[in-house]
């Protein structure tokens, strides 16, 4: 089955491919969505190991949750996979009833076990976002009791503390609380592994889309499942193609060789504006740019440096050349439209001032550093940028560029001194960025829970304290007030410079509607996209 899916996609991929020549205007297939991306971040298709910005828009078009949200109000949350779900008088216990008659891509049912499994698999796994459900008190020696199927179609989830109310239900929509079909997954175990190395390739979910082919670096082609349970996807297929550069993706674009360009540039973006046959599309994310100062160099360690790399970014000029439209300046850990999101910019180029700050850190002459840069033009664009004004106050900052896969594994292993990196919310509760930006419960090189503090070596534990705190407060207004007061000590003191929020930005044929661009990247839906002639 597998083989005689791989030669389809080839077929369909290769077909695709054709229609590049520049020598005519070509148009793609009306059941098919081709889009262009830089798509080297992919590590793995597991719901259980997907942490980056593709794959979780793969799964989130090819996967279901237990619930969701209203794009546009993401305090509206409903069921998606589970019916309805009932909370116990001390908070600690959520109850779950799963839909009646829903399948998977397979043909099996969807039941309780599906989801009871796919639950603790994550957690036994312990992959890079398993810390999403294992916040809770779950651990890979107690999920089989706190994660516990009490009849065919209905389990419980028990919690440590009575946490936020709708903490639990923000979780539960990532993309390690999506559902796998357990009786397909376990059919491909080997070595006791949960079927991970199989589902690292394949695909065992749920959703609109099945995942049909994916070559790494090359292209993911997807189908549509005949088997879910929603409205049915006018689109047959959808495929992605890895084309990094935005000016090869505009000509695609142009010639209507792609549906929809992911990577466009400022200058394509302006460039594309007056065309008829082209429209602009974008969406503010939750996403934010930031560099993280790895605590373990000796040099990054000490406050005045960290303090004066935030005065050695041109922010407000990158955001109206390099990245124009594409981001607005921001400087806190949470993104505007979180509760308690802090709008404060304090920070702006100011060479003087951070050349007094090296000067008390004993550095007056500066000093030399590596930063991890992903090599898309943009952030390759954004990092020369920050190179040339730290360069200003006597810092000479050499860049290793590297694909997505690399630099994100170099940077997970906290062998960096500098990354400048991309961060989406894992979900819509304010701790998910707090969670990583500003706590670190164990900073050891054996921790289990590996946040960005963390990959910072960054020992924090009265903030920590803080964060705590802040996630067990019931009343919302309070709870935004401890968020700000968590930020403000963030933004002066952390090894973080945050410096944008994202806005994203799709350059989209006139014919093609329906494409939602979501807060978060497994929001982002083409379900619902259609073709006009």
């Amino acid at each position: 089955m597998r083989h005689v899916s791989r030669i389809l996609a080839s077929a369909v991929v290769t077909a695709t491919f054709c229609l590049s020549s520049p020598a005519a205007h070509a148009e793609t297939p009306p059941d098919t969505l081709i889009q262009a991306w830089q798509i080297d971040d992919i590590i793995s298709l597991d719901p259980a190991e997907v942490f980056e910005f593709t794959a979780s828009e793969i799964l989130g078009n090819s996967y279901q949750p237990l619930v969701g949200y209203d794009v546009n109000n993401v305090s509206d949350i409903f069921g998606v996979v589970a019916e309805s779900w009932s909370v116990s008088e001390d908070g600690k216990i959520f109850t779950f009833v799963i839909r009646p008659d829903m399948t998977f891509a397979s043909g099996n049912p969807i039941t309780a076990a599906d989801a009871v499994f796919s639950l603790q698999r994550a957690v036994k796994l312990d992959k890079s976002p398993a810390f999403i459900l294992t916040q809770f008190g779950l651990s890979a020696d107690n999920v089989d009791q706190m994660v516990r199927q009490t009849g065919d179609m209905t389990f419980e989830l028990e919690m440590d503390k009575a946490y936020a109310p709708t903490l639990l239900l923000y979780c539960l929509t990532a993309t390690v609380g999506f559902v796998v079909d357990k009786e397909l997954v376990m059919s491909n175990e080997a070595n006791g592994d949960f079927g991970y190395e199989w589902l690292k390739t394949n695909y065992a979910g749920s959703g609109a889309f099945t995942i049909r082919d994916w070559r790494a670096n090359e292209v993911v082609v997807l189908e549509r499942n005949d088997a879910y349970s929603g409205e049915a996807p006018a689109m047959v297929r959808a495929i992605y193609r890895h084309i990094p550069e935005g000016a090869t993706q505009r000509l695609l674009l142009e010639q209507g060789d792609i549906d929809i360009a992911r990577n466009l540039g400022a200058e394509e973006i302006v460039a594309l504006a007056d065309n008829p046959e082209i429209k602009i599309e974008s969406g503010a994310k939750g996403s934010i740019y930031y560099l993280g100062l790895s605590q373990k160099n000796e040099n990054l360690a000490k406050p005045e440096v960290r303090e004066a790399m935030k005065y050695l970014v041109d922010y407000q000029t990158i955001a109206d050349t390099i990245m124009k439209g594409k981001v607005k300046v921001h400087q806190a850990f949470l993104p505007e439209g979180f509760l308690g999101a802090l709008s404060e910019t304090p920070y702006s180029l100011n060479v003087e001032k951070a050349k007094e700050l090296l000067a008390q850190a004993g550095l007056a002459d500066g000093f030399t550093v590596t930063m991890d840069t992903r090599n898309t033009p943009e952030i390759t664009a954004i990092a020369e940028a920050i190179q040339q004004t730290m360069a200003q106050a006597g810092i000479t900052m050499e860049l290793i560029p590297g694909d997505g896969q690399q630099t994100l594994t170099k940077y997970r292993a906290r062998n960096h001194d500098i990354y400048i990196g991309r961060w989406g919310p894992d979900y819509q509760d304010p701790h998910t960025n707090a969670d990583t930006f500003a706590r670190n419960p164990d900073n050891s090189d054996e921790a289990t829970s590996k946040p960005l503090a963390w990959r910072n070596a960054w020992d924090i534990p009265e903030m920590t304290l803080a964060a705590d705190a802040a996630v067990l407060e019931k009343d919302a207004g309070k709870r935004a007030e401890m968020y700000l007061a968590l930020q403000r000590e963030h933004q002066q003191t952390s090894p973080f410079v945050i410096m944008f929020q994202e806005i994203e930005v799709l350059g989209i044929r006139e014919n093609v509607n329906g494409f939602i661009i979501g807060p978060s990247f497994n929001d982002n839906s083409f379900k619902k996209v259609t073709k006009s002639e």
